[in-house]
């Protein structure tokens, strides 16, 4: 008999534990549990050094608190790291290390946004935290054949997210590129976070020039700051400046200021 490998990745403990022990007596499932996005993705990488990977994690779409001290039933995974990973990041974050595995989110309400951006990190499902055990079941075979699970009832405002998501980036494509190779230069250092002294010292230019250069951006972008610029950017898949061995940016293409 195949054995599907499950993870349940949720900081509500008795959640996690109860979902996993249902889960754990059907005769084809193996179950784990993790209590947070860096528990998970050790418990990933483990089972990978292992040979055993998993092929399904059920991932809450809240995910973000920590568990409290004690033993559950069904082990779960404290993150000792400070930083909290939330559910879709958590999602994006294991389709790129581990793209074979399936991502399904379990959800306590039905948010259109929210279920776009989960397709659009990759998770092949959004389902109902409160749906029974044998409609999950269903979801987490078919999710193995390759299908795409979403409720009937969200149908409709995932497709409008998701149509809407393409228009905005369509949008920022068409802005970014009015903008000159040495305005894209700097509009990806903004995206890595750089301030104007930084930028100018990776540049070689003056702190003036930059300044010219950053409100040359943000005027071509038609935004007010250097967040919004960054958000557009971001939306039109500009990814932050690559700095090189000694520091320095790593330009698109040759300019001159």
């Amino acid at each position: 008999m195949v054995r599907i490998r499950v993870l349940v990745v949720d900081d509500h403990r008795i959640f996690a534990e109860s979902l996993a022990a249902a889960l754990a007596a059907e005769p084809d499932v193996d179950v784990s549990a993790a209590g947070s996005g860096p528990a998970a993705l050790r418990c990933l990488e483990r089972a990978v050094a292992e040979g055993r990977r998993y092929d399904v994690l059920l991932v809450d779409a809240d995910l973000g608190g920590q568990l409290t001290a004690g033993r559950p039933a069904v082990p779960v995974q404290v993150a000792n790291e400070e930083g909290l990973v939330d559910g879709i990041s958590l999602v994006a974050g294991v389709r790129a290390a581990h793209p074979a595995v399936r991502v399904v989110v379990l959800a306590e309400r039905d948010d259109p946004r929210r279920a776009a951006l989960a397709l659009q990190a990759g998770a092949c499902g959004w389902v109902a935290k409160d749906c029974s055990l044998s409609r999950l079941l269903n979801v987490i075979r078919g999710v193995l054949r390759d299908e795409t699970h979403l409720p009937p009832a969200l149908l409709t405002g995932v497709l409008r997210e998701l149509t809407a998501a393409r228009k905005h980036r369509t949008e920022s494509e068409r802005l970014v590129e009015s903008l000159t190779p040495r305005e894209r230069e700097v509009l990806r250092c903004m995206v890595a976070g750089l301030g104007r002294k930084a930028v100018a010292e990776r540049l070689f230019l003056s702190p003036h020039t930059v300044r010219t250069h950053m409100q040359n951006v943000l005027g071509k972008l038609g935004v007010h700051s250097t967040l919004a610029a960054v958000a557009l950017a971001r939306r039109a898949g500009v990814g932050p400046a690559d700095l090189g061995p000694t520091g320095r940016i790593m330009p698109e293409a040759t300019s001159s200021a």
